[in-house]
C-alpha cells in the first residue's frame, strides 16, 4: 500500500477562468469545436507529512476554500465515456515552483517535518473527440522540451530511483586518432566546437599532457571555449573585406576607414595591432577604445570582475535629519538575449532571460532596481496550420514568453519600466526576447581584489540539477526540426525567490566587504564560474549541493543555473561569510581553493577528471577566420521606405486613403499594448519616474524608462531614501550627457518634493 495521498484541486465554476480560456483556444486556434467542456486541476501527491499536518495544510496550503475544492485520492471525473482524461508534469531534473512553495509552506505549519511533494496539471477535456483531435490537444498542452504526460496512476514513492554514475570515462586511444576516426568521435559527441577545436584539443593532449583525456574535459573545454561564454564567433578573424559597389558604397567604406584609422590611433603599432585581430568584436568595442584613448571616458569602472558594464556616478543622498551629502555609485547596466532558449520552451526560456540579466550585475554587488523588456515575434495572430515544422506556435510563444518574464520579474521585485514587442515576420525563425536591467551600489561597500593562494571559493544559492546541463553549449549550436526533441535539459526554470535572497544578502555592506571576487553560474556551471575566478583552482565536486543523487562528475562540473554564485573570500572570512549566508536561509558551501599551480582541477569520488593548464584553456579554442564580402542594397534609398503594413501599402497605392487608415489601425505594430505592459509592475519599489502609461487617462505610452537610485541609509538594508534619476544609456562623452542629467535631476527632484 502507498503512503503517498493525493489531492486534486479545482477552481470553482465561478473562478475557473484558466479552463474557460482554454476551451476558447481548442475551440478557436485549433479548430476542435466538438468541445464542450474543459476542467482544469492541479494534482499534488504528497508524502512524509503526519496526518494533523496534512489535514492543516489542504485548505490553505493545497486548497483556498472562498475558490477552490478539493477531492482525496480519487478523480472527480464523470464516468460517461465522453471525457478525456490526461495529466502533465514537468520532465524529471526541471525546478517545480509549486512543488517547492508547498514544501516550504507545510515546513511553517510543523519545522520537523520534511514533505516530498510533485505536482500536475490535470485536464478533463468533454466532446466526441477523434483520436487525432486528442493529439492536437494534447500536443498543444505538452511542450517536450520541459514536461510529458504523467502516468494516472498514485505512486508508491515520491523519492526519484537513480543509478549509480560509473565514473568518468577515460577516451583510450584519443591521442593516436587519425581524421576519420576523430570525426567519427567529433560527430557522436554532439559538440558545440569546431573540429579544428577538436584537433586541438587531441594535438594538446599528445604533446602537451602526454595522456588520453577524460570525457569530463572534452566537456568543460566545449563549454568554456562555447560561443555563449567566449563569443567565438564575434572574436573570428576577418581576413579579407570587400565592398560591393552601389549608392551606399562610399559611405560604406569612409566608415570602415574611419574604423581603421581608429585602429592605428588606439594599438599605436604593427605589432598591437597584430596582436587585436580584425573582428566584429572589435568593430564593435572600438568607439569606446578610442575615447578611453583621448581621455573622455574617465567615469567607466575597470576591474578583472567583468560582470555587467559599470560607470561611476556621484549620487545626492538626503538622509532622515534633511543633511545632504554625496556619495560615489556603481551604476550597472546588463541585456541578455534568450532567444533560443524563449523559442522551444517560452515560459522558462523569457523567466531566465530576466535572472541572466539580474544575475551579472548582482555577482558584481549590484542591487538591480529596474527592467526593460525588448522581444520580437511573428504574427501571433496566425493559425495554427501556418506554423513552421518543428516550432511552437507564435500564439504559444508570445503568452508563456510574457508570463514568464512577468512571473520572475513580479517575484523578485524587479520594476519594469518599459515593455515593447515587434511584429515581424523575420521573427518567424527565430524569436527575439531581450531583457535589459539597471542596478547600483554604494562603490564603498564593493571591493575588486585578486585571489591569492589560499583564499577559498563558497557556492551559495540553488541546487546543481540536470536541468541546467548544455545551456551554454545548446544556444551555441545550429539547430533544426528536431531540436525540440533534444534539447530538454538546456532551458531551465527560473528561481527568482531563491535569487531575491542572494539580493539581500549581497545588499548588506558587511556582507559585501567580504568578497573578494564573485561569479555567476548562469553559463557553463562550475566549470565557467569557479573555473574564471582564479588562474589555479582545485575545485571538490563531492561538496557540490545536488537536487538529487545520481548525477555523475561531468554533470556537476557543467550544470549551470541562475541562482547560483561562486564567492571567493579570504580563508578566515568564509565562517563569517557562511554565517551571514544562514541568515538569509540561503544554502551556501566552501567548494574550492585558490591555488598557485597555474592549472584548473577538478575531483570527483576521490580521482581526478579534470586537470588542465590555464594557458591552454585561455587560447580559447583554434582561431577562426573568415572573409566578409558587403552586399549593397537593391532599393537605391532603402532607408526612405515607409514602414507599415502590406494591407496599408497597397490600400495607399491604389489612392484608397481609407483602406490605408484601416489598414494601418490593423497593423499588429500599432496596436495598444497596455494590456502586455499590465503584466509587469513598473511600481516595485517606489522608485519610477516615469509609469508606462501616463497622461490624463493613464493611457499615452511612454517612450523611456527613468527610475532613482536606490539609495540605503547607512549600513541597514529596509530604509530607503531616493535620490535622483540617472540615464546609464548616455556615456559622460556624449554632447547631451550634461543636459540630460541636469533635466532627469531636475524632474526627479520635483518627483520627490
Amino acid at each position: 500500500m502507498s503512503d503517498v495521498r493525493r489531492v486534486y484541486v479545482e477552481k470553482k465554476e465561478a473562478f475557473a477562468v484558466g479552463a474557460a480560456a482554454l476551451l476558447e483556444e481548442i475551440r478557436g486556434f485549433l479548430q476542435i469545436g466538438s468541445v464542450e467542456k474543459v476542467r482544469i486541476l492541479i494534482r499534488y501527491d504528497v508524502a512524509d507529512v503526519p496526518d494533523d499536518v496534512f489535514e492543516e495544510a489542504l485548505n490553505g496550503v493545497f486548497a483556498e476554500p472562498p475558490v477552490d475544492t478539493y477531492t482525496l485520492n480519487r478523480l472527480p471525473a464523470p464516468d460517461d465515456g465522453n471525457t478525456i482524461c490526461f495529466s502533465v508534469e514537468s520532465l524529471p531534473g526541471q525546478y517545480d515552483q509549486r512543488a517547492d512553495s508547498c514544501e516550504q509552506a507545510i515546513r511553517l505549519i510543523d519545522e520537523s517535518v520534511s514533505p516530498v511533494v510533485r505536482t500536475a496539471t490535470t485536464y478533463l477535456i468533454s466532446g466526441a473527440l477523434a483520436p487525432e483531435e486528442v493529439s492536437r490537444i494534447q500536443s498543444f498542452l505538452v511542450n517536450p522540451v520541459d514536461s510529458r504526460i504523467a502516468p494516472q496512476e498514485i505512486p508508491e514513492s515520491l523519492i526519484m530511483p537513480f543509478d549509480e554514475p560509473e565514473d568518468v570515462e577515460v577516451l583510450d586511444g584519443f591521442c593516436a586518432m587519425e581524421e576519420d576516426a576523430l570525426e567519427k568521435m567529433f560527430s557522436s559527441l554532439s559538440l558545440a566546437m569546431t573540429k579544428n577545436d577538436f584537433r586541438m584539443i587531441r594535438d594538446y593532449f599528445r604533446d602537451e599532457e602526454q595522456r588520453e583525456p577524460t570525457l569530463t574535459e572534452i566537456r568543460v573545454l566545449d563549454t568554456y571555449w562555447s560561443d555563449h561564454c567566449r563569443h567565438t564567433t564575434f572574436a573570428t578573424e576577418i581576413r579579407d573585406i570587400q565592398i560591393e559597389d552601389g549608392p551606399f558604397a562610399g559611405a560604406v567604406r569612409a566608415s570602415f576607414q574611419s574604423y581603421l584609422d581608429a585602429r592605428d590611433e588606439v594599438y599605436e603599432t604593427e605589432e598591437r595591432k597584430r596582436e587585436k585581430a580584425l573582428c566584429l568584436m572589435d568593430v564593435a568595442t572600438m568607439a569606446m577604445k578610442l575615447l578611453k584613448k583621448r581621455g573622455l571616458l574617465t567615469d567607466m569602472e575597470e576591474s578583472e570582475e567583468n560582470n555587467a558594464c559599470t560607470i561611476i556616478s556621484p549620487v545626492e543622498i538626503t538622509d532622515d535629519n534633511g543633511d545632504r551629502r554625496t556619495e560615489e555609485w556603481l551604476i550597472f547596466f546588463k541585456n541578455e538575449t534568450h532567444n533560443h532558449p524563449t523559442e522551444i520552451e517560452p515560459f522558462g526560456g523569457a523567466a531566465t532571460c530576466l535572472g541572466g540579466a539580474i544575475r551579472d550585475p548582482l555577482s558584481g554587488r549590484g542591487y538591480v532596481y529596474q527592467a526593460m523588456r525588448v522581444t520580437g515575434a511573428a504574427d501571433p495572430t496566425m493559425p495554427l496550420s501556418a506554423v513552421l515544422p518543428g516550432k511552437l506556435p507564435q500564439k504559444k510563444i508570445v503568452r508563456d514568453a510574457a508570463k514568464g518574464y512577468s512571473s520572475y520579474g513580479n517575484q523578485i521585485g524587479l520594476a519594469t519600466g518599459l515593455v515593447e514587442e515587434i511584429y515581424h515576420p523575420g521573427y518567424m525563425a527565430k524569436r527575439m526576447e531581450i531583457g535589459a536591467v539597471l542596478g547600483a551600489a554604494p562603490r564603498s561597500s564593493v571591493k575588486r581584489l585578486s585571489p591569492v593562494k589560499g583564499d577559498v571559493v563558497l557556492l551559495l544559492g540553488g541546487r546543481t540539477g540536470r536541468d541546467g546541463i548544455g545551456g551554454a553549449t545548446g544556444s551555441s549550436k545550429a539547430h533544426t526540426e528536431s531540436s525540440l526533441e533534444s534539447c530538454g535539459a538546456e532551458v531551465q526554470k527560473g528561481n527568482a525567490l531563491t535569487e531575491r535572497k542572494i539580493q539581500r544578502l549581497f545588499r548588506r555592506p558587511e556582507v559585501s566587504r567580504l568578497i573578494k571576487k564573485c561569479n555567476d553560474f548562469g553559463a557553463g556551471g562550475v566549470c565557467v564560474a569557479i573555473g574564471e575566478l582564479a588562474e589555479s583552482l582545485e575545485i571538490d565536486l563531492d561538496l557540490v549541493p545536488k537536487k538529487y543523487e545520481g548525477l555523475d562528475g561531468t554533470e556537476l562540473a557543467i550544470s549551470e543555473s541562475q541562482e547560483r554564485m561562486a564567492v571567493v573570500t579570504a580563508k578566515e572570512d568564509a565562517k563569517r561569510f557562511l554565517a551571514y549566508c544562514a541568515e538569509e536561509n540561503l544554502e551556501a558551501v566552501r567548494v574550492a581553493e585558490v591555488t598557485d599551480t597555474g592549472r584548473l582541477v577538478m575531483r570527483w569520488r576521490g580521482k581526478t577528471i579534470v586537470d588542465l593548464s590555464r594557458a591552454f584553456l585561455n587560447t580559447n579554442g583554434a582561431t577562426q577566420e573568415t572573409c566578409a564580402y558587403i552586399k549593397s542594397p537593391s532599393d537605391a534609398a532603402p532607408l526612405l521606405k515607409r514602414v507599415t503594413s502590406e494591407a496599408a501599402a497597397a490600400a495607399l497605392a491604389n489612392g484608397d486613403l481609407r483602406g490605408a487608415w484601416l489598414g494601418l489601425l490593423r497593423d499588429l505594430n500599432v496596436c495598444s499594448t497596455q494590456g502586455l505592459s499590465e503584466m509587469f509592475d513598473a511600481s516595485i519599489g517606489a522608485g519610477t519616474v516615469v509609469m508606462p502609461f501616463g497622461g490624463k487617462f493613464q493611457s499615452t505610452p511612454v517612450q523611456a524608462m527613468i527610475a532613482k537610485v536606490p539609495v540605503t541609509d547607512g549600513e541597514t538594508d529596509d530604509a530607503t531614501i531616493m535620490s535622483y534619476g540617472f540615464d546609464p544609456f548616455l556615456s559622460s562623452a556624449s554632447p547631451y550627457h550634461g543636459a540630460a542629467y541636469a533635466v532627469l535631476h531636475s524632474v526627479a527632484k520635483a518627483v520627490a518634493s
